[in-house]
């Protein structure tokens, strides 16, 4: 079994799938990929199944029901890379917004001692390629908001490109992970961080996707500013149960 295993979430992905894929397998590391599929209509996961023949052993993927949020298929994902070994649990997206090859450098930063390497946008100042200033204004100023609410020290706490070490996953309570969005992503930062994991960032360049259609909502954008709030009273008055 291999130690590291990218997890991929898809939905409608059908125009980058293959090449994703092929990225993240021909990289000099032998990274292992996890699809999970939330069902696309439009044959992403099917495709990916046709690639199994090509990669039998490194390959792998999950289909759900339904479209059921980014959070759900990464604690089911994880719970997968936890049951199957796996020493280095990774998140990327499939759109190409994160360089494959940046998953060597958050790996060596988790081999050289980070529990959690956050592969960050704002670590040294604001390295996003091709998004309209509205949104680098309203991503750079929910990275600032989460960082006063929770007292974090994370300059891009939204980031979905991350590795996590197993035991950080192993003891984090997954099904008591709530948000589904992009909150998802600071809630999971913010239980590491009170279980006192070190978390490094790395800088990358991120780069809007190129192909296919972002995910992003108003709900999703609700949910990160009102919820990180709760999340954060939650912690204090409720400790038993975050």
């Amino acid at each position: 079994m291999a130690g590291s295993l990218v997890i991929i979430p898809t939905y409608n992905e059908i125009e980058n799938i293959d090449a994703i894929i092929r990225a993240v397998l021909t990289l000099k590391k032998n990274f292992h990929v996890l699809i999970v599929d939330d069902n696309s209509p439009d044959g992403t996961a099917s495709h990916a199944m046709t690639m199994q023949k090509e990669f039998p052993d490194r390959l792998f993927v999950e289909v759900r029901h339904e479209k059921s949020g980014l959070g759900t298929a990464y604690i089911h994902g994880f719970k997968w890379a936890i049951a199957h070994g796996y020493d280095y649990i990774f998140e990327m997206d499939a759109d190409f917004s994160h360089n494959p090859t940046d998953l060597l450098r958050l790996h060596k930063a988790c081999e050289n001692g980070a529990d959690v390497a956050v592969g960050s946008r704002y670590k040294k100042g604001v390295n996003v390629v091709d998004w309209p200033l509205h949104r680098i204004l309203l991503s750079y100023g929910a990275s600032f908001y989460v960082k006063l609410i929770t007292g974090m020290k994370v300059h891009d706490p939204t980031a979905g490109f991350v590795c996590y070490k197993r035991h950080v996953l192993e003891n984090i309570e997954l099904d008591s992970v709530r948000f589904v969005g992009y909150a998802f992503q600071i809630e999971m930062k913010f239980r590491a961080y009170l279980k006192k994991y070190k978390i490094e960032e790395v800088s990358i360049i991120f780069k809007d996707r190129e192909k296919g259609k972002s995910k992003m909502s108003s709900s999703i954008i609700s949910e990160a500013v009102f919820g990180v709030l709760k999340m954060k009273l939650k912690s204090i008055f409720q400790k038993n149960k975050f």
